[in-house]
């Protein structure tokens, strides 16, 4: 597999925002992936893959609505709230991650293909960055 295009969209410097840009990656001429991120973190900038909102059915119509929403989207019933925690959570003991709002539609499974993707976007990014390419 090999990167065979990368289109860098970059936002507005003058926002102090930590999205920097997107990425649009083709590989072997055949497959595209849209909407990774450039994101500048704590650490410096990462890649952000592809996600979107994860999604729960309402009780009453089995409509699909974004968690931690309040009222169904096709039916209007109130959804239930989230389930309260249980003590040993609360406290930190053997607390289990909580569930992410978001899920990545496409990812890399290995280390290395992560590491790949990264650091072409990367690169793409700060050529873009330098020269000074305008915002879409």
């Amino acid at each position: 597999m090999e990167i065979t295009d990368i289109r860098i969209f970059l936002r507005d410097p003058s926002a102090n925002a930590k999205l920097k840009g997107y990425a649009t990656v083709t590989f072997d001429h055949c497959f595209v992936v849209r909407n990774l991120k450039v994101i500048e973190g704590t650490k410096g900038l990462f890649v952000a893959m592809p996600s979107e909102r994860a999604k729960e059915p309402c009780p009453k119509c089995a409509f699909r609505n974004a968690v931690r929403s309040h009222y169904c989207n096709q039916c209007g019933g109130p959804l239930s709230p989230p389930a309260p925690k249980p003590a040993e959570q609360a406290t930190g003991e053997g607390a289990a991650e909580t569930p992410s709002e978001h899920r990545d539609i496409a990812h890399p499974i290995t280390v290395e293909c992560r590491e790949y993707i990264q650091r072409k976007v990367l690169e793409a990014y700060e050529t873009a960055r330098q020269q000074g390419q305008p915002s879409p």
